[in-house]
Formats: C-alpha cells, sequence, structure tokens
C-alpha cells in the first residue's frame, strides 16, 4: 500500500528550525512521506541526515520584495511538479501558495502560525508592506479549516479577529539525546565564572540584548555567553567593544540543536528578555524558555503573558521589571548569589516533566487523525 504524501513549506534554510522538524517527524509517524521545502544560503550549515525528505531553494535574492516573491513564485512551481496528499504551510509568507493547490486539487491544508507575523516589528516601520501581508491574511485566514499556532494567547486572539479555530502545539523541545554532556573545560568555557546564556536563531533588535551586553559593566564574576544569529549581532559586537567588556562577553555563531544543548548544560542563567514593543513579542512563547527549562537553568525573563505566566507557576527564575542595563544587572547579581537558586533549579526538572514533547504532540496526531476522517 503506497505512503500518503506531505509537502511541509517554510521560508527559512531548515537547520535550527527544531518546530518544522517536529511538525515533519510527527507526520513520518502517522506514515507519511513528508517533503520539508525551504531555502539555503550562503552561510547555512549542512542539514543532518533526517526520517523525511529535504529540499532546499537557492535564491538569487536573500531579503526584500524580491526575495519574498522569488520564494513564492519558485515554491508554487515546486507544489505544481509535486502532488501531495497534505499541505502544511508554516506562517504566513508560504501560504499563498499552498492555498491555491488546496483549493485547486481540492487537498487537506494545515496552516501553522508561528507568530503574529503582521505584528512583527519588521512590519512596524513599512506599513505599506504590512498593510499587503494584513489584506493576505484576512482573505484567507477565516476560509481555512486547520490552524495551529504556538501558546494560547496567540490562538485566542487569532479566533477573535478571524472566528477560526486554532489548535495550540507549544514550542517545547523533544528530549535531546547525547551522549555526555561536556565540561566548561571542553567547551572553552570559563570554570572559575558564572555563565549567563542568552540564546536563540532570533537574537534581533527589541529582545534585550544590547541592554544585557551593557548591564555586565555591573555584574562580577561572570560572563555572558551569546550563541545564535539575527539583525542585532552587528551592533552587539560594536557595543561589546565601546563598553570595553571582550573579557565579560563572548559571541557564538547559530550551531545545531544538539551541539547548542552542551552549551545551555553549563548555564548558570538562561536569558530572555524580550520587550512588549509590539504584540508579537507580547504574546510569544519562545523555544529558548523550555530549553533551558529541560538543561535545569534557571530563567531571567521580561514579565510577557505567557513567560510569566510559566515562570510564576512552576517558580523556575525571576521576572524583571524594566529593561535598564543597570536593572537587569541588580537581577542577575541577585540570581547568581540568591539562596533560591537552588529551589528554581530543582523546578525546572517538575517543569520539564509536565511539559513534555510526547504530550504536545498528541494535537498533531489528533489533528491529522481528523483529517483522515475527512
Amino acid at each position: 500500500m503506497q505512503k500518503p504524501t506531505a509537502i511541509v513549506s517554510v521560508i527559512n534554510d531548515l537547520v535550527t528550525d527544531r518546530r518544522v522538524h517536529k511538525t515533519c517527524t510527527v507526520l513520518t509517524e502517522q506514515g507519511y512521506e513528508v517533503t520539508l521545502v525551504g531555502r539555503v544560503l550562503k552561510n547555512s550549515l549542512p542539514l543532518d541526515e533526517r526520517v523525511y525528505k529535504t529540499h532546499r531553494m537557492k535564491l538569487w535574492f536573500e531579503k526584500g520584495v524580491a526575495f519574498y516573491t522569488e520564494f513564492t513564485i519558485r515554491l508554487f512551481f515546486f507544489l505544481l511538479q509535486n502532488k501531495t496528499s497534505l499541505l502544511v504551510a508554516n506562517d504566513l509568507d508560504t501560504l499563498l501558495p499552498n492555498y491555491y493547490f488546496s483549493k485547486r486539487r481540492k487537498i487537506a491544508l494545515v496552516y501553522d502560525s508561528h507568530e503574529i507575523f503582521c505584528e512583527v516589528p519588521e512590519l512596524q516601520e513599512t506599513p505599506l508592506k504590512k498593510k499587503i501581508w494584513e489584506r493576505l491574511e484576512k482573505s484567507i485566514v477565516p476560509k481555512l479549516k486547520y490552524c495551529i499556532t504556538v501558546n494560547h494567547s496567540i490562538a485566542k486572539w487569532f479566533n477573535q479577529k478571524y472566528k477560526v479555530d486554532f489548535k495550540v502545539v507549544r514550542n517545547i523541545p523533544d528530549k535531546i539525546s547525547v551522549n555526555k554532556i561536556k565540561t566548561r573545560v571542553e567547551l572553552n568555557l570559563p570554570i572559575d565564572k558564572k555563565i549567563i546564556l542568552l540564546q536563540g536563531a532570533g537574537i534581533n533588535i527589541q529582545r534585550g540584548a544590547e541592554e544585557a551586553v551593557e548591564a555586565m559593566q555591573y555584574v562580577s564574576d561572570a560572563i555572558l555567553l551569546i550563541i545564535g544569529g539575527g539583525d542585532a549581532v552587528e551592533n552587539l559586537k560594536i557595543e561589546i567593544k565601546h563598553f570595553k567588556l571582550e573579557d565579560k562577553v563572548t559571541m557564538l555563531p547559530k550551531m545545531k540543536p544538539e551541539e547548542l544543548y552542551q552549551y545551555t548544560c553549563n548555564a548558570d542563567i538562561g536569558l530572555s528578555l524580550d520587550k512588549a514593543t509590539n504584540l508579537n513579542y507580547q504574546l510569544s512563547l519562545p523555544n529558548k524558555l523550555f530549553d533551558y527549562v529541560y538543561a535545569g537553568v534557571p530563567v531571567l525573563a521580561s514579565p510577557l503573558t505567557e513567560i510569566k505566566s510559566f515562570i510564576e507557576k512552576y517558580n523556575v527564575g525571576v521576572c524583571i521589571e524594566n529593561h535598564t542595563a543597570k536593572h537587569i544587572a541588580d537581577k542577575m547579581n541577585y540570581m547568581l548569589t540568591s539562596a533560591d537558586y537552588n529551589v528554581w533549579k530543582a523546578n525546572t526538572k517538575i517543569a520539564a516533566q509536565e511539559n513534555s514533547w510526547d504530550t504536545e504532540k498528541k494535537v498533531w496526531v489528533n489533528l491529522i487523525n481528523e483529517i483522515e476522517k475527512n
């Protein structure tokens, strides 16, 4: 009997997107032959071996209107040339061609919105672009039958705006299996200082990285380790030199999840300092929060809706009250020396046990069963 097929589309380079990887894995476990479609960049890491097929498109353009136009056209022709029994569109920037072929071929489409796309900060300063994306979202989303998003706050927002039921699959990581946790010596990290970690694929502006660097002027016996990529990285390098913090701040490029996990496990505090400058950030529930908890690392975070609720429920860390560098430094120093540190650390184990991918993926399994019945 021939397996049903699924094409999963995403606009990134596939390497570090663990949410999409887990989606493809669940579909594979449910008997689908999966092809994940994305793009490849000049600095993209090689893909590791996966249980599903991948197709990365090499584009002429890497940003701007020309990039989105080229990506959409290339994805359109890929879908035209490859028949499938299920389509999965990740975020609004892959939805149009997927919706078209879903209607044309009368096949199921699942829309997985990783954020409130039209509220991302990149669009707030370009009203025309935002208006175009909003029109696209408004014209398609109310017509969709199967929708998923990353947390209950964003699901509620979509439901109120478009009267569409969005299922919730949070960005809870699958457990990473490693033979052993490397020592700080093996990772070239200091053994005589505390490590404050900021990690993420999107180390961008308005996410507190600049203030975290500046705060290190007031923190003793600790280093700030920043791992990942984003549009704030170059400015952070300038800031480190400006404040003469080369010996207190270390920056490493994005890396594969298994490698990143080694560094996370060696941290003393994990940072999640996104600012509530837009609705998308205010309602976010970032992957790194769960990464820290799974690695047994207490969290220092901004009091965004979902994050604050999680930290207070499990008592796994502290929230800041503002984004001034001195205040953030005070919170860092407090956490590193507090008698409550071991309590926060112990509670990460409870939080990890009660928030597992095995439980979360049941939403996907139930949705697939619903699709197959219809």
